[in-house]
């Protein structure tokens, strides 16, 4: 029988009878021919009541008991979904993070899948079982328990699909796929029946939730067709493949927003070899994800540097960067937490000129102030302030007439 792996997202699984509905979905996907591979996020809100839970009995919780902790959330998952399964004769079995035969690495809280060794999931498969897992999570070489980040299940989902080699790994959410901007934010925003991995990679690493960055690179290394739909209806979804390898398109496919921005500047700082090198590398080494980069000129031997990171980072990145200041004898180091970062994406725009002026121009239009630029051959990001996010999604929304069909 072919396979197929399927994930659920928290809002999916939020309440008993959510865990119901997807008993039912599964059944169906199985008596359809299919053998059932299920991944399954925490219920609704469970991790941030658990992460808040850990702060409340220690400031900075060590990280191998935090992520033993969370990894609780996907396993109360795992255990419902199987008992609703089997009260509903659907032949099921739950596995614990450690069961999967995912190998980690021992950074906790951000680990790397180092491989993946699916034998007891075939073999529960072989036994005519849909097998139920916890995504997020992994196991080290010493048997610690790791996770891999939030949004980290599709990441497991992806990976397990491609271990399994399964020709398909369908992504459920509470939305009918992947919209041309958030509809919660634009209401004439449409679904699109299909986008590239790379656009799709950058869309979500520009803010768009519906799917997690690391799931869509190892989808298109590996070539994993997946569909991505919502949990509530049997509507079609998106399908995330390799797109269209012919210059057809010429326009932007997609919004995305980010409010998880914030800036750091180090100012008057001696410009001189190595002054790059001397301050991301010890960002680096404390774990710290650095985006956008703008270098301002020199001027007097002196230079500015500004980079943003994500709000969770701010404080630990100006620990790193005060100390480097210090260092070089710089005279300002500051952060902001009041930024957020928009983005048009598509194709189109690596070879067809005017679409950074028809941003900006629309911005300015609007009054919206433009922070740092950044730019990849399929992308033009602005930052700009956090509260004239939502005009300026639905001011490109209509400037590039989004709302209209391909």
């Amino acid at each position: 029988m072919p396979l197929v792996v399927q994930k659920y997202g928290g809002t999916s699984v939020g309440t008993a009878e959510r865990i119901r509905a997807v008993a039912e979905r599964v059944r169906r996907t199985r008596e359809s021919g299919y053998e059932v591979v299920v991944v399954v996020s925490a219920m609704g809100d469970t991790t941030d009541r658990l992460v808040e839970l850990a702060r409340s009995v220690a400031p900075e919780p060590d990280r191998r008991d935090y992520d033993l902790l969370l990894s609780t959330g996907e396993t109360q998952s795992t255990a419902l979904l199987s008992m609703a399964l089997k009260a509903i004769g659907c032949p099921s079995i739950s596995l614990a993070g450690a069961q999967l035969g995912i190998k980690t690495d021992r950074v906790y809280s951000r680990a790397r899948i180092m491989d993946i060794q699916p034998d007891r999931l075939k073999a529960e498969l072989a036994n005519g079982r849909c097998v139920i897992v916890p995504g997020f999570q992994g196991v080290t070489d010493e048997g610690d328990i790791t996770t891999i980040g939030r949004g980290g299940s599709d990441t497991t989902a992806v990976a397990l699909a491609c271990a399994l080699e399964a020709p398909k790994c369908e992504i459920y959410t509470d939305v009918d796929g992947v919209f041309t901007a958030d509809p919660r934010i634009v209401p004439t925003a449409r679904r699109l029946s299909s986008i590239s991995y790379e656009e799709m990679l950058e869309l979500a690493q520009m803010g768009a939730r519906v799917m997690h960055p690391r799931a869509v690179e190892l989808a298109e290394l590996y070539s994993l067709l997946v569909e991505v739909r919502s949990s509530f209806n049997d509507h079609p979804g998106t399908l995330i493949d390799r797109g269209d390898a012919m210059e057809s398109r010429k326009h932007v496919r997609g919004i995305a927003h980010d409010t998880n921005v914030a800036k750091v500047t180090l100012a008057g700082v001696p410009d001189c070899p190595g002054l790059a090198h001397a301050l991301f590398a010890p960002l680096a080494e404390a774990g710290i994800s650095v985006d956008v980069i703008v270098q301002a000129a020199s001027i007097g031997g002196l230079a500015e540097i500004s980079f943003t990171v994500s709000r969770a980072d701010l404080n630990q990145a100006m620990q790193v960067v005060e100390k480097i200041a210090a260092e070089t004898g710089a005279s300002v180091a500051h952060g902001t937490a009041s930024l957020a970062k928009i983005s048009i994406v598509g194709t189109g725009l690596q070879s067809a000129p005017g679409y950074a002026a028809r941003m900006f121009g629309t911005l300015a239009e609007h009054g919206i102030n433009i922070d740092m630029i950044t730019t990849s051959d399929i992308r033009i990001t602005c930052v700009i302030e956090e509260s004239a996010v939502e005009e300026a999604v639905q001011a490109l929304h209509t400037t590039f007439e989004l709302d209209k069909e391909d």
